[in-house]
C-alpha cells in the first residue's frame, strides 16, 4: 500500500484524466448492482439486442462523466470526486449487502435515524467494505498531482470533454431509443440503482421539502368529537405499536413455527391479510394514524391536521404515549402526554442503548394502577424486531430457536440462523403481548373496567429472500415480505361492543392502514364527523347500539361495509 500510495504522489496527470478514471470506477464498479440487474432484465427478453446490451455500461459511463466534469474545475475536482466516491461506496455497501434502494423514503429513514440505530449497521465486515471501496480510492484521488492549463484552456479542455460524452450519449440513445425506453417504462425502478445520482435527487428534494418549504396551516378535522358508551364503567384500550413484524412470521397466520404459543391461548383474534401504509416507520407510523390513506398520503399535510390520537384525545380520553423505540412517534404523538423508556444500564432490561420491550411493562402497570380518566387510550411502541441486531431484541432466556445470528452483518449468517433469530423476536413480542393481556384482564376482573389491545406493525422485513434483506424498498416493487403485516385484536368479555366470533370469520378480509384511523375511533368509541364507517373493518361485527351512538349524521362516508 505504501509503494502504491508513493506511485500516487509522484504521479501528475490532467484533470480530465482525473475525472475520467474515477468516473470509470463509480460507474463500471460501484454501480454493478445497477448493471447487473438492468442486464438481467435485458437477458430475460425473448429477442434482446446484443449491441444495446454492450452499449448499457458505455451509455452509463458517458453519463456520469458528462456529470461530474460540469464541477471538475481547479481545486474543487478532487473534494468533489472525494464526496462521490465516498457516497457511493457506502450505497454500494447497502445495495449488494442488504438489496436497499436510497430513494427519497431511504433517505428519510437515514435522516430520522438515531445514533444507537445507526451504530447498529457497523460491524467489522461494514468498516473492511468502506476501507477498501470508499478510503483506499479517495486517498489515491487525494494523493495524485493535477497539471493545470491556464483558465480559458482549461476551460475548453473541460468542454471538450463534456461535448465527446454527450455525443456518446445521443450516438447511443439515437441508434438504441426504443430499446432503452421499453426496458425503462416496464422496469422503472431500476432508476432507483443508480449510484449516487439517485440519492442526490432524493437528497435535494427531501432538504427542499422539509427545510425550505413553509408550513401548512394546521387543519381541524372536528372540533367536537365525544365517547358515547351504553356503560357505566371505564374503558382502557391499549394500542401495541409494533416495529418490524411481518405477518407470515406469526404462526397465528399458519406460520409452521410456534411464534405466538402465548397469545393463541388467550382469545385474540388475528387479521391475517392486513398490508402496510409504507416500508419504513417514517412513512407507515403517520400514515396509520391519519386521516389520508395511502394513495394520497403527504407527511406535511398529515402532520399539519388531526391524527386519530388527536379526535380521541380531544373527544375528553386521557392519552398516554410510551416508547421504547428511541422516542420516534414520527410527529403522531406531539399533542399528547408521552413517556420514553430509559435505556440506563441500571435497568435490567437494558444495555444503555437499547430495552428489551418488557420494559414497557412496568409504566403500563403504573398507569393501569393510576387510572384518572373514564377512557383511556394507552399506546405502547415496541423495538420488536428491529434490524439487522435481530439478536439484541430477546433476552436470553427467550432464546427458542435456534441456532441463531449473534452479528449485524446478517448477510453472513446462514439462511436458517437468521430466520431462528427473527423467529425469537417474534416469539418475544407475542410473550410481551400476552403480559399485557394478562394485565389487562387482571383489571377487567378487579376494578370492573372493560379492556381491549390492538397490535399492529408499522412494516414488515425481508429475511434475504431473492437476496433482499431489512425493510425500506419502493413501495411499488417492495416484496410482500416487506408489505404484509401483523394485526391482533383482544377483548375482555365484559366488552360488548364487538363479537368476537364475528370478527374471527371476518379477518381474512384485505385490510390496510388506511383502515386504522377509523378502528381506532369505532374501538375508542368516538362519535366524531372525521370517522368513515365505510372503512371500519370493525362495523360488521359491531352492536347495532354500539353503531347509532358513534355514527354521525354528516361523517364523510355513509357507505356500511358489506
Amino acid at each position: 500500500m505504501k509503494n502504491l500510495l508513493r506511485y500516487f504522489k509522484n504521479l501528475t496527470i490532467t484533470t480530465n484524466q482525473l475525472v475520467f478514471f474515477t468516473c470509470c470506477y463509480v460507474a463500471l464498479i460501484l454501480n454493478l448492482p445497477f448493471l447487473v440487474k438492468t442486464t438481467n432484465v435485458i437477458t430475460s427478453l425473448d429477442n434482446y439486442n446484443g449491441l444495446f446490451l454492450l452499449s448499457l455500461p458505455i451509455f452509463l459511463l458517458s453519463i456520469t462523466i458528462t456529470l461530474q466534469s460540469i464541477l471538475a474545475f481547479r481545486w474543487i475536482t478532487k473534494p468533489i470526486l472525494i464526496i462521490t466516491v465516498i457516497c457511493s461506496s457506502l450505497i454500494f455497501y447497502g445495495t449488494i449487502s442488504y438489496g436497499l434502494v436510497f430513494d427519497y423514503g431511504m433517505v428519510q429513514n437515514t435522516v430520522e435515524t438515531d445514533t444507537a440505530e445507526a451504530l447498529s449497521y457497523v460491524n467489522l465486515h461494514a468498516i473492511l467494505f468502506f476501507i477498501l471501496f470508499g478510503i483506499v480510492p479517495s486517498v489515491l484521488i487525494y494523493a495524485v498531482q493535477l497539471s493545470y492549463k491556464p483558465f480559458l484552456n482549461e476551460l475548453l479542455t473541460r468542454l471538450k470533454l463534456i461535448a465527446m460524452s454527450l455525443c456518446v450519449v445521443f450516438l447511443i440513445g439515437g441508434l438504441f431509443y426504443s430499446n432503452y425506453a421499453s426496458v425503462g417504462r416496464n422496469n422503472k425502478a431500476l432508476i432507483g440503482y443508480i449510484t449516487p445520482y439517485k440519492m442526490l435527487d432524493a437528497s435535494y428534494k427531501f432538504v427542499r421539502n422539509h427545510y425550505f418549504t413553509s408550513p401548512l396551516k394546521f387543519k381541524v378535522l372536528d372540533t367536537s368529537p365525544t365517547i358515547v358508551r351504553d356503560s357505566n364503567r371505564k374503558h382502557v384500550t391499549v394500542m401495541v405499536l409494533g416495529e418490524t413484524a411481518r405477518a407470515e412470521s406469526f404462526s397465528l397466520n399458519g406460520y409452521n413455527k410456534p411464534t405466538n404459543q402465548y397469545t393463541e391461548k388467550q382469545g385474540v383474534v388475528s387479521f391475517t391479510n392486513m398490508h402496510s401504509c409504507g416500508t419504513a416507520t417514517a412513512v407507515s407510523v403517520p400514515c396509520m394514524f391519519s386521516r389520508l390513506s395511502k394513495q394520497n398520503y403527504d407527511k406535511r399535510i398529515a402532520t399539519s391536521q388531526q391524527n386519530a390520537v388527536d379526535l380521541i384525545h380531544l373527544a375528553g380520553a386521557d392519552v398516554l404515549w410510551i416508547s421504547n423505540n428511541n422516542g420516534s412517534c414520527k410527529g403522531v404523538c406531539t399533542r399528547v402526554i408521552t413517556q420514553q423508556i430509559d435505556t440506563n444500564k441500571l435497568n435490567p432490561l437494558c444495555d444503555g442503548e437499547y430495552c428489551y420491550d418488557e420494559a414497557l411493562l412496568a409504566p403500563l402497570r403504573t398507569k393501569l394502577d393510576h387510572l384518572t380518566h373514564e377512557n383511556t387510550l394507552i399506546v405502547l411502541h415496541m423495538i420488536g424486531s428491529h434490524g439487522p441486531t435481530y439478536f439484541k431484541r430477546y433476552p436470553i432466556e427467550k432464546r427458542l430457536f435456534t441456532p441463531d445470528c449473534q452479528r449485524s452483518d446478517i448477510q453472513n449468517c446462514s439462511q436458517q440462523q437468521l430466520i431462528n433469530t427473527y423467529d425469537n423476536t417474534i416469539a418475544y413480542t407475542d410473550f410481551v403481548l400476552s403480559q399485557v393481556i394478562s394485565g389487562l384482564s387482571e383489571l377487567a376482573e378487579q376494578e370492573d373496567v372493560e379492556t381491549s389491545l390492538l397490535y399492529i406493525s408499522d412494516h414488515g422485513e425481508s429475511l434475504g429472500e431473492n437476496g433482499i434483506y431489512l425493510h425500506g424498498l419502493p413501495y411499488s416493487f417492495a416484496p410482500e415480505e416487506q408489505t404484509r403485516v401483523p394485526m391482533i385484536y383482544w377483548n375482555d368479555p365484559m366488552q360488548t361492543d364487538f363479537n368476537l366470533n364475528c370478527l374471527n370469520t371476518s379477518a381474512k378480509a384485505h385490510i390496510t392502514h388506511d383502515n386504522i384511523f377509523d378502528t381506532l375511533l369505532s374501538i375508542m368509541s368516538v362519535r366524531s364527523t372525521a370517522y368513515r364507517i365505510g372503512s371500519d373493518p370493525f362495523i360488521q361485527c359491531k352492536s347495532q347500539s354500539a353503531i347509532a351512538r358513534t355514527t354521525v349524521p354528516n361523517r364523510l362516508d355513509t357507505e356500511i361495509v358489506n
